[in-house]
């Protein structure tokens, strides 16, 4: 009974609540957001507008849902799991009837103060909901394929339709995310090789559905000479940019291609070269490292969680961070094809960063609550 009071204290408790609040990881997304605001700041050739305000107060009023999260009992989180996951899913699906067009792709809804990009609370969405799953599921379920059915459509269901918005990017990141949880909750090795071997199968088939420019990305991912002022632009003045910044960069305000308009996308998904050209090699270390921190912090606050659902969901969130980083990072130096990811706290997008700051709360919540133990049934029990 001790235990049962115990440990229903340290999760209703306010003053407990504050006290376990990781505020390190806190600050540490507080700095990536601030150099953030400064690249968008110098990209907008030193003026606040029209992107650095913005993301500054997008960030500002961000805080409140990450922190709204974090002090939310971790047992409500596990109930309401499937119910967030729903209301995501619906509006991804509402894309589709009432979402408007922008640079070429149907993937934002107008609520008039915002435009909502549904995809990206996808991603936070479906950690949730497989994070649950899992909780109620025993080793031996999870080894059973019958079992892993419903979180596969859990998975498939969003990307096949986000795929079709077209989002090539964010459809990846949902398939790459839910095979981390996969992974996370135990599923056997030979699951992975048979979809292995299903996806090199299928893949012939799927070449025929990507549309014209995301076949073209590839080819230029291949070959970026072969078309330098078409399909390979994007990459080859990336590269121009990282190139020109050397060991220390240019200087603050000083990037050639940012500010000459040479680079697209300065803002969003090629925001890292913006910053590498004036910061140079060091200047983009410092920030991997800084990403490298926030992963890490998390990864340690996930595994002191005693409840499988906080493991589940704080490794989950932290994997898809992370994923993001690579991604964008990896692609805009060439090393895969160009997908329109963009990079966690960095780049401009107000959608991103609510999604972002929602996660972080979410992992705040697990470190809050990481003496919390409760059954398949959301009880709670005694240490």
């Amino acid at each position: 009974m001790s235990g049962l009071t115990s440990d229903f204290g340290r999760e209703l408790g306010f003053i407990e609540k504050l006290r376990g609040i990781s505020w390190g990881l806190v600050v540490l997304v507080l700095v990536a957001a601030s150099c953030g605001i400064a690249v968008l700041f110098s990209a907008a050739d030193g003026n606040m507008q029209p992107w650095a305000s913005a993301q500054m107060i997008r960030f500002a009023i961000a805080l409140v849902p990450m922190l709204g999260a974090a002090f939310l009992g971790i047992r409500s989180w596990f109930r309401v799991a499937y119910w967030v996951y729903a209301l995501a899913l619906a509006l991804v699906v509402a894309v589709d009837l009432r979402g408007f067009v922008g640079m070429g792709a149907r993937r934002w809804i107008d609520l008039g103060l915002i435009q909502l990009q549904p995809s990206s609370l996808m991603n936070i969405a479906l950690v949730l909901a497989l994070a649950r799953y899992f909780h109620v599921r025993t080793e031996e379920e999870v080894a059973r394929i019958r079992f892993l059915v419903p979180p596969a459509l859990m998975v498939l269901i969003p990307a096949a339709l986000v795929l079709k918005q077209p989002d090539l990017g964010t459809a990846i990141m949902l398939l790459l995310t839910g095979a981390a949880l996969f992974f996370i909750a135990g599923m056997r090795l030979r699951f992975f090789a048979l979809m292995g071997f299903a996806v090199a199968a299928a893949a012939p088939t799927g070449w025929h559905f990507l549309r014209d420019y995301q076949k073209n990305r590839i080819y230029t991912f291949l070959d970026p000479e072969s078309d330098p002022l078409g399909a390979g632009y994007h990459i080859l003045q990336s590269k121009i940019a990282l190139g020109s910044g050397g060991f220390f960069g240019r200087g603050f305000l000083n990037g050639t291609q940012s500010h000459l308009s040479f680079l697209p996308e300065k803002q969003t998904d090629f925001i890292f070269t913006t910053l590498a050209e004036e910061f140079g090699f060091v200047g983009g270390v410092a920030l991997l490292a800084l990403y490298m921190l926030i992963v890490g912090y998390g990864f340690v606050i996930a595994l002191r969680c005693r409840s499988f659902f906080g493991r589940l969901l704080g490794l989950g969130i932290v994997t898809n961070f992370s994923l993001y980083v690579f991604i964008n990072t990896a692609m805009v130096m060439g090393l895969i094809p160009v997908v329109g990811v963009p990079l966690p706290l960095i780049s401009y997008g107000g959608t991103a960063m609510l999604a972002v700051m929602f996660g972080f709360g979410l992992v705040l919540n697990v470190g809050v609550h990481r003496e919390v133990r409760f059954n398949r049934k959301g009880e709670l029990q005694p240490d």
